[in-house]
């Protein structure tokens, strides 16, 4: 502060002139001071590249003694091999072309400690005449900046290591799945018909949504010949999914035509699969068990009526399409799960096929589905009822191409195997169609 008049107070200027002192002192290094001790390392070279010059700070860094390096050597001695070749090729001609270069990379040789990392710069000095006098050459350490940029080329070979190896391990993935898709393709296939056989006096249709293709499906269908002229057919969902249920899919399918052959009476094939099935898995405490609804026509031709009974262990009823537009249900109250006791209760219902009816088999894939923009009601028997009334009558490919169209337009609400199986009598006796078959 000062005292009032303006007069300085002593301490103050006292503290002042110290700290002048002290700063001036700091500005008092000698020019050549300030060269040899400077941060940085400086050279000058005569055109030639003869080091005329050297700092003090780049002979430390060096490990070099000052006779040993002033009117001896040239700059390109003090490079490593590498280095040497890029001077030679690139660094002296771009500076003899453009007179600077600035901020360029280089590796020093050390006498210990391997190679020095620098950037360096440098100038031609040049006399009044504008000839080539002398090269001025600034070097600086780039010891710490190397060692970030190989950690940061590390850490990017790592990153791209890593993701050659999650590009190969998802190729690999993809390869397995498609094989494994391959394979469960045709194993799937090993469990229905490829196609039905054509019924005579009878249209058939068939379609099969698998809703996985990364597991094998439960439902399976069937259609053949028995004796008397008469053709038997079934269609039912095991539990489960995946190798188990394909093993009891093939269990199921192969014990039921055994079965028809053997007895061609509906209640009679579901009863001896069903005592196979609680035989084979109840004894080892894992109860496998399926619904199913097996049936026996047979055809009237062209003077007679065509007669289907059926039976069913727990399974959906099927649906009758009749000519005249209406469309009903054949109940069969009372059956049980097939396999999961003793002796299952077999509902039974009967019908006869009119020119122009059809009945088809569905699994509960179809009544299930998830509707609505939450998912969480279900399509119901209610509704395929009225959809099969608004296509009524139909024939059996009419039917099942409507039916699948229906399918699709669940989207993601069909997150279960469904199966659909139709069979009819055509309107105009002698105009038979061949079966047909829908597989997704």
């Amino acid at each position: 502060m000062c005292r009032t008049g303006g007069v300085p107070d002593p301490a103050e200027t006292g503290d002042e002139a110290s700290t002048d002192a002290a700063f001036t002192a700091l500005l008092e290094d000698s020019a050549e001071d300030l060269y040899e001790s400077a941060p940085c390392g400086y050279l000058s070279t005569m055109m030639d590249g003869t080091i005329a010059k050297i700092n003090t700070t780049l002979l430390d860094w060096l490990g070099l003694d000052r006779e040993a390096v002033a009117g001896r050597k040239r700059f390109a001695d003090l490079l490593t091999i590498g280095g040497k070749l890029y001077h030679e090729t690139h660094f002296a001609p771009l500076l003899r072309m453009q007179g600077e270069l600035r901020g360029i990379a280089l590796d020093m040789r050390r006498q210990e400690g391997g190679p020095l990392p620098v950037l360096v710069s440098a100038v031609i000095k040049r006399g009044s005449e504008g000839e080539p006098l002398l090269i001025r050459i600034t070097v600086f350490d780039a010891s710490d900046r190397r060692s970030y940029e190989k950690e940061l080329l590390r850490r990017r070979e790592e990153a791209e290591r890593a993701r050659a190896e999650a590009d190969e391990a998802r190729r690999q993935a993809e390869a397995d799945r498609a094989r494994l898709a391959d394979a469960l393709a045709v194993l799937q296939r090993s469990l229905v018909p490829d196609s039905l056989p054509a019924v005579p006096g009878l249209e058939s249709a068939v379609h099969y949504h698998t809703a996985s293709p990364d597991q094998l499906g439960g439902d399976f269908y069937d259609l053949f010949p028995v004796a008397g002229g008469r053709w038997a057919f079934f269609l039912g969902d095991v539990c489960g999914k995946g190798p188990e249920a394909a093993s009891l899919t093939s269990l199921t399918r192969y014990t039921l035509r055994a079965a028809a052959h053997h007895d061609p009476d509906p209640a009679s094939a579901l009863t001896t699969l069903n005592a196979v099935l609680h035989e084979r898995y109840t004894g080892d405490g894992n109860p496998r068990y399926c619904t199913c609804i097996f049936g026996i026509v047979e055809p009237g031709g062209e003077h007679g009526p065509t007669t289907v009974r059926l039976a069913s262990g727990g399974h959906p009823p099927a649906l009758v399409l009749r000519s005249d537009g209406r469309a009903e249900f054949l109940p069969t109250p009372g059956g049980l799960l097939i396999g999961v006791l003793p002796s299952a209760p077999i509902g039974t219902a009967e019908t006869v096929l009119a020119p122009g009816d059809t009945v088809v088999l569905y699994t509960d894939g179809l009544t299930e589905a998830r509707m609505g923009p939450g998912r969480d009601d279900l399509y119901g028997e209610d509704a395929l009822h009225a959809f099969a009334t608004d296509h009524a009558p139909a024939s059996p490919h009419e039917l099942i191409t409507a039916l699948t169209g229906l399918l699709e337009s669940f989207g993601d609400g069909l997150d279960d195997d469904t199966a659909l199986l139709a069979l009819g009598v055509p309107a105009a006796p002698s105009l038979i169609s061949p079966s047909t078959s829908h597989t997704s």
